[in-house]
């Protein structure tokens, strides 16, 4: 259960490394057919996932955003990540591993970002930051 718990925050966190306090409730399919057009925020995040209630830790994690969706930036598929930034910098994702998900909500501006986490059930919760990270050259 506690890997569980760490891929959420595995995944949260590259729910970029971004997502939005402030919003109510998750984009709308518009909303998300917006995000995949957004590409103010594309490239490789540094994002940051602490935990201020549940038994999961804290983690640093990179997240790639290609055409404003979020996507996991390693080759690990035993948990599985859909997520979207708005032309805003709005931020929602969705992480998924062995039937259980966590949602997290945020806002990216210029080349940080911020927000909150939940797993599924309350198990955990938290907030994240990103950091842009400088392309290679």
């Amino acid at each position: 259960m506690s890997k569980l718990v760490s891929k959420f925050g595995l995944v949260t966190a590259i729910a970029i490394g971004a997502l939005v306090a402030a919003l109510p409730a998750a984009p709308s399919q518009a909303a998300h057919k917006r995000a995949a057009h957004s590409r103010a925020y594309d490239g490789l995040w540094s994002v940051s996932i602490y935990t201020s209630y549940g038994p999961c830790a804290t983690y640093r994690y990179p997240a790639r955003i290609v055409g404003g969706r979020v996507m996991q930036a390693v080759n690990d598929f035993s948990y599985q990540i859909a997520g979207a930034v708005a032309a805003s910098g709005a931020t929602a994702v969705t992480v998924a591993s062995g039937g259980q998900y966590a949602v997290g909500y945020g806002r990216l501006r210029g080349a940080s970002g911020a927000g909150r986490w939940s797993a599924a059930g309350n198990l955990c919760s938290g907030t994240w930051s990103a950091i842009r990270r400088a392309a290679a050259n």
